[in-house]
């Protein structure tokens, strides 16, 4: 009798293991917590792509829910926005442009800063806007940064076509503007808008789990940050006593290359550029860190 005992237990949990359809080889994934701080599965992401796309879906679908001009706001904020600093820092300031139409030069500043500006300012709210998602449910956490930086790509495109067509009129109207060979260059000046938006953003997001306060201040933050970079005025104004502290703005390198690739005036300083490609990487590295660190506990504090 003492014999049979063992063999019937074995019995009976397998029978257990039919009935719910647990068996150790149909396992398809195994959760394990992560031993490296810049441990990044690119494969688990590619793995939960549909995933980061329904999360584009939802978060273009909601910007625009219940407007009446829906996506027509793309085009409507920069094209305001342009107006705008025509008005005041054209017209009343009078700050030089270089000759460039004062629409055009404002516009083709304000496409590429808000693409980054909006990266920035959605991905600092990941942890706080998600907690009941983060929750319920186990997907890779950086799926949902990586999707607003998908998502508002779409709306870049958008208003990147528009400045291409306004580009395109003033060409027509004999303005002296050019687009040149450097505008191959745009779709990487694209990455790095995204890379620092994302780098800025988790880390931000990150730090926003144990203190609110940076929350109030992002947008705030932003938005003088916007003055510290050339799109009201072309670097070449600046005195050159502070031109070294408004070059150390990452973003200064990238929105100069974005404006001589479209109007064709000024020079591209691949130095500079370089700068803000490596600032890139090492920001990314930073905000993955802090990241994978606070996503282990961020349930306990948000």
């Amino acid at each position: 009798m003492h014999e049979d005992k063992p063999e019937n237990q074995n019995m009976n949990t397998l029978k257990t293991d039919e009935q719910h359809n647990i068996l150790p080889d149909e396992w398809t994934m195994i959760l394990r917590p992560k031993r490296n701080l810049l441990d990044i599965n690119l494969h688990e992401l590619w793995q939960y792509r549909d995933l980061i796309m329904l999360f584009v879906q939802r978060d273009f679908v909601s910007k625009f829910k219940q407007t009446i001009l829906g996506p027509l706001w793309f085009i409507i904020q920069p094209l305001l926005t342009t107006i705008m600093f025509t008005i005041i820092f054209g017209n009343i300031a009078g700050i030089s442009t270089n000759g460039i139409p004062k629409m055009l030069f404002y516009m083709s500043g304000i496409v590429g800063w808000t693409y980054f500006s909006t990266c920035l300012n959605d991905t600092s709210q990941t942890f706080i806007k998600n907690a009941s998602i983060f929750g319920k449910v186990y997907f890779p956490r950086l799926a949902l940064p990586i999707s607003v930086v998908i998502s508002n790509l779409v709306s870049f495109i958008i208003q990147f076509v528009f400045l291409c067509m306004f580009l395109a009129y003033f060409m027509i109207k004999g303005s002296d503007v050019s687009p040149n060979i450097l505008v191959l260059w745009i779709p990487f000046l694209v990455v790095l808008m995204a890379g620092l938006g994302l780098g800025f953003g988790i880390i931000i997001s990150s730090l926003t789990t144990k203190y609110r306060d940076l929350a109030h201040l992002v947008t705030f933050g932003v938005s003088l940050w916007m003055y510290a970079t050339p799109i009201i005025y072309p670097l070449s104004e600046i005195p050159e006593k502070y031109q070294l502290l408004v070059l150390a703005n990452p973003m200064t390198p990238v929105v100069e290359t974005f404006k001589t690739a479209l109007l064709g005036v000024g020079q591209i300083n691949y130095l500079h550029l370089l700068y803000s490609f490596v600032f890139t990487v090492v920001l990314l590295a930073i905000g993955v860190v802090i990241f994978n660190k606070v996503e282990k506990t961020f349930m306990d504090t948000v």
